[in-house]
């Protein structure tokens, strides 16, 4: 059975109701709960980027049984690894164990804030040995570590949770996903692509999860709906590429002028239709994803959704 999740998006809401949203999530059936760890939205019309962290820690204090993750943190500029793998593990013991580590290389809309963007090879080299600290001071280990980016002299996480926090890993082509198998417990995808998948199976990740996430935008009106992605979420389709290296959200805006309504709702189902939106969740299933979490995009649409989800999306959702 696949997992179903929900998401936490910081980029549309405040901390104080995302901590609701959780409580109410959970309550309507969702299985896990995943946040973004942004330092600014996509958008100004987003209108909110709290701190993950915190809202990680309330969170698990808040709820008692969904699954907890980070979706994607990015441990190279704006957070030093050692750091990383101290407040995960944090985490963890708050949370009794239910929180996974997804980790990524992240974009420079969020990491600007503290320095230069590296160029992309400079990037993957930096994840690297990122992912050579961290996954160590999970588990437990004292950790002296000298690379070419990075300097450990000495680290030790004291507080841990019973179980070491098991770390996924953002893919999206070979590379990546080899690195995803040698040093995580799981991988991160946000395409419904097999190919992803046969990859990250291939280099040694057979068995582990696959965390994947899709959009949607359920509304009575589906006109309002379209008009909400479009609105919030017309950044959606400009490919990783670019996303990693746009430095703001005036950027973002520029880069999809653009972009039409019915470009944003040809990948986003939006309206009423509770079968449209079971079918973009199945791609990823059926894609060979063990995890989806659903974004429902409009901020301000959270209660409703999750009323609506709690009778009619939640229970099709697990039925796949």
């Amino acid at each position: 059975m696949v997992t179903v999740g929900y998401t936490l998006m910081s980029e549309q809401a405040g901390p104080k109701h995302l901590v609701d949203y959780a409580v109410r999530a959970e309550a309507a059936g969702f299985d896990q709960l995943v946040v973004s760890d942004h330092y600014y939205p996509w958008l100004d019309t987003q209108g909110h980027s709290p701190y993950a962290w915190s809202v990680l820690g309330a969170v698990a204090h808040a709820t008692s049984r969904a699954e907890l993750m980070s979706f994607v943190t990015c441990p190279i500029r704006r957070y030093h690894p050692a750091v990383v793998a101290q407040k995960a593990s944090t985490i963890g013991v708050l949370s009794d164990g239910r929180f996974t580590l997804g980790l990524g290389a992240g974009e420079n809309l969020n990491e600007h804030v503290v320095g230069g963007w590296p160029h992309v090879q400079q990037r993957h080299e930096m994840f690297e040995e990122a992912l050579q600290i961290i996954r160590p001071l999970l588990n437990g280990e004292t950790l002296t570590f000298s690379g070419n980016h990075f300097d450990v002299p000495d680290a030790y996480v004291w507080d841990r949770p019973d179980r070491p926090v098991p770390i996924a890993v953002a893919a999206s082509g070979p590379s990546s996903a080899a690195l995803a198998a040698e040093y995580g417990n799981g991988l991160v995808a946000t395409e419904p692509d097999p190919r992803i998948i046969r990859l990250y199976d291939d280099a040694g990740g057979a068995g582990q999860p696959r965390f994947g996430q899709v959009a949607i935008c359920y509304g009575p009106d589906e006109a309002e709906c379209r008009a909400t992605v479009h609105d919030q979420f017309r950044w959606f389709g400009l490919g990783w590429k670019v996303n990693a290296d746009l430095p703001d959200p005036d950027a973002f805006a520029a880069a999809t002028g653009y972009v039409r309504e019915e470009d944003v709702a040809e990948g986003i189902p939006c309206g009423p239709d509770v079968d449209r939106h079971v079918a973009a969740f199945k791609r990823f299933v059926d894609a060979g994803f063990t995890h989806v979490a659903v974004v429902q995009v409009g901020g301000d649409s959270q209660p409703m959704f999750l009323d609506w989800a709690r009778e009619e999306l939640v229970p099709r959702l697990k039925a796949l």
